[in-house]
């Protein structure tokens, strides 16, 4: 009997400790702290005011088409915050092919609810213009409460999930709309073969702008420093897929570091405020 006892204790205690084991991993891989990067952990940080968010690189690529589309609208930075709050809390900011019955995309829009085909919001780019036109109409969303705005667009069943991300929601959107300079540092590992060609059509398809390039070199023009930097930190977050080496704007540069997370620094020339250049491998 006690011999039973014994068997029964261990393994409760070995399913206790998996159960522990499980809870630390779904925090490791729900939340990325700011520390010292682990091999093969890549990732970004952004940092506004004071505050900063983690996401990985695929986040950070989709996160900066959501906040650049609303640049390229002219629209106003708490815009991108909404959009941003709202793919948080529908697809943690990841391009689904599935989701609640006929749900897809960063915002799972449903066909059936007419959002648009499946291939349609399957397109980042079409699933973020559609989520705007829908905000514009909203009447007064400048200055309303996140998370109502986002449930009047999205009419979820959990209307006040959006308010668990409106903080990260808010870094992204400051930095990644350029009101934050300096605001994104990413830790790459991979070393992606150089793209220049795809991420100048990138930059033409989010922002409706025309970059110039000169082999692996690309240079921009903006309008304004926010602007600048919105182009900048684009490319950051776009690195990894891009095979990105170095981004410079004004006085400062960004250069990939395979080995620590790679932040800002002052550049060895300035260039204007409202230039942007680029360099890829």
């Amino acid at each position: 009997m006690s011999a039973r006892r014994g068997a029964a204790g261990t393994a409760l205690a070995v399913v206790g400790l998996l159960i522990a084991l499980v809870i630390v991993a779904v925090v490791v891989v729900t939340h990325i702290p700011n520390h010292t990067p682990l091999p093969g952990e890549q990732r970004c940080v952004l940092t506004a005011a004071g505050n900063s968010a983690a996401v990985d690189t695929e986040q950070a690529r989709y996160a900066s088409i959501i906040a650049g589309i609303s640049v390229r609208r002219g629209l106003a930075p708490r815009a991108a915050s909404i959009a941003l709050a709202t793919a948080y809390q529908e697809s943690k900011i990841r391009n689904l092919d599935h989701g609640d019955r006929d749900s897809v995309g960063l915002f799972q829009q449903r066909p059936s609810q007419g959002w648009g085909s499946r291939k349609q919001l399957l397109n980042p780019y079409y699933a973020t213009r559609a989520f705007y036109r829908a905000l514009v109409k909203i009447p007064d969303w400048e200055h309303s409460d996140i998370t109502e705005i986002a449930q009047k667009i999205q009419i979820s069943g959990y209307p006040e999930a959006y308010r668990d991300h409106e903080s990260d929601a808010r870094i992204l959107a400051s930095v990644l709309t350029g009101q934050s300079p300096a605001g994104i540092a990413c830790l790459i590992r991979d070393k992606t073969a150089g793209d220049p060609s795809g991420l100048v059509a990138s930059l033409k398809k989010t922002y409706k702008i025309e970059p110039k390039r000169s082999g692996s070199t690309i240079t921009l023009s903006a309008g304004s420093k926010a602007r600048a930097w919105s182009y900048a930190q684009y490319a950051v977050a776009n690195a990894a897929d891009d095979g990105v080496l170095t981004v410079r704007v004004g006085g400062k540069q960004w250069t990939t570091n395979a080995r620590s997370l790679a932040d800002w620094k002052a550049a060895d020339s300035k260039l204007g405020s409202l230039t942007v250049k680029i360099t890829t491998r």
